[in-house]
Parts: C-alpha cells; sequence; structure tokens
C-alpha cells in the first residue's frame, strides 16, 4: 500500500510539475508573441516617420529651388536696369547744351521697313547687298532722324543654335547719320551691307535683327523681320 500511495504521490507531483511548466511555456509563447508585435508597430510607426520626415525635406527642397531661381531672375532684371541706367546718364552727361531742354523729343520705337531685302545692285543675275531700312518713331508716331548706334543681325534661323546667326554689323552715330534717306516714298535710315561671301543661295527665309541704341536716352529699341525667298 506503501508503495501504491507513493507511486501515486510521485504520479500526482509529476503531473503538477508538466502543469507548472506547460503554463510557464504558454505565458513565456505570449510574452514573445506580444514582444514581436511591439517590435512590428515601432518598426512601422519608425518607417512612417521616416516617410514624412523624407516628404517634408524634399518640400523644403523645392521650395529652396524655387525661391532661388526667382531671385536670380530678379537679380538678372536688376543688372540689366541698372546697365540701361548707366547708358542714359553716360549719354546724357555728354549731350552739348544746345539740344537739351525743349527741342528734345521721345522716341518710342523703330521699326525694319518693308523695302528691307537682299538686291543685285551691279546687275550681274546675283544678290550681293543685302539693304535695310530702319525707322525711328517718336510718341506721334512720326519717324524721326534719331541719333544713335544701329547692330543688324542676319539670321538663318533654320539652323542650329550655334550657327544661326550668319553675320552681324555695327554702326556708329556719327556714320549713322550720314544714311539718313528721304523720299516722297519713304524717310528712313537706309543701311547696305555686302553679303557676297556669306550667302550662296537665297531659297529659304531669312532674318534681319536690328537693335537701336537712342544717343540721347540711351535707351535700346528692337525689332525684327523675316526676308522670303
Amino acid at each position: 500500500m506503501k508503495k501504491i500511495y507513493k507511486n501515486l504521490t510521485v504520479d500526482s507531483q509529476s503531473s503538477s510539475t508538466e502543469k507548472n511548466t506547460s503554463a510557464k511555456e504558454h505565458k513565456s509563447t505570449k510574452l514573445s508573441t506580444c514582444a514581436l508585435m511591439t517590435f512590428a508597430c515601432l518598426l512601422s510607426l519608425a518607417g512612417c516617420n521616416k516617410a514624412n520626415e523624407k516628404a517634408q525635406f524634399l518640400e523644403k527642397i523645392e521650395q529652396l529651388t524655387e525661391q532661388n531661381t526667382e531671385l536670380t531672375s530678379d537679380l538678372e532684371q536688376s543688372k540689366s536696369e541698372n546697365e540701361q541706367l548707366k547708358g542714359q546718364v553716360e549719354v546724357l552727361s555728354s549731350l552739348p547744351e544746345e539740344v537739351k531742354g525743349e527741342n528734345l523729343y521721345d522716341l518710342q520705337k523703330i521699326r525694319i521697313g518693308r523695302y528691307t531685302g537682299f538686291y543685285d545692285k551691279d546687275h550681274n543675275g546675283k544678290k550681293e547687298t543685302l539693304i535695310v531700312y530702319i525707322q525711328p518713331i517718336d510718341e506721334e508716331g512720326d519717324k524721326i532722324k534719331a541719333p544713335g548706334t544701329i547692330e543688324i543681325e542676319l539670321w538663318d534661323l533654320n539652323k542650329p543654335d550655334g550657327n544661326a546667326m550668319l553675320a552681324q554689323w555695327k554702326i556708329g552715330p556719327e556714320e549713322l547719320k550720314k544714311l539718313w534717306y528721304a523720299t516722297m516714298l519713304t524717310i528712313n535710315y537706309r543701311l547696305t551691307f555686302d553679303i557676297s561671301d556669306i550667302i550662296k543661295n537665297f531659297n529659304k527665309p531669312l532674318t534681319v535683327k536690328a537693335k537701336f541704341t537712342d544717343y540721347l536716352s540711351g535707351r535700346t529699341f528692337q525689332d525684327q523681320k523675316v526676308i522670303k525667298p
């Protein structure tokens, strides 16, 4: 009987030990699962925070880039305006007293005349001369003999940028005043240029660009005209 009781006691203790071990293992497994879930949540939150930080960082870069572009544009405009004002001051300070005061005109624009084009001046069957007519126009719409400097450019706009400009000429005030051309049909500056070594054929449109720098105000005026074949 003692042996049986002893066995029962041992079995009972063993069963109790197994139950305790099983409970501990279950509890440990539960804790491990909770820990893993907590870790996963922390990783997820960290990922979200990182994504938000990256988005905010990219947005800040975009804002700074836009501000930099605007500041660069404003700076270039200020430089251009400053150069123009300096030109006006230099021109006005060099004017003789007799042309100042009530006799000053107000130049508003220039226009390239309609007869601008290529001509065969020596009648040999080949166009070797470019004639450009420039009309300075005042606030009343009248053509006036405004003194200044003229820059003429000849372009083939179908060519790449590096090769598009075919020729360039510049005429100063002293030479320009001798080129005033007035007839019953037109009043303008008449400028002639030799293009015999520049253009070999005239089977495509070319563009004449003109920039006039007014001697009185220092302002610049521009116009352009397409010369068709």
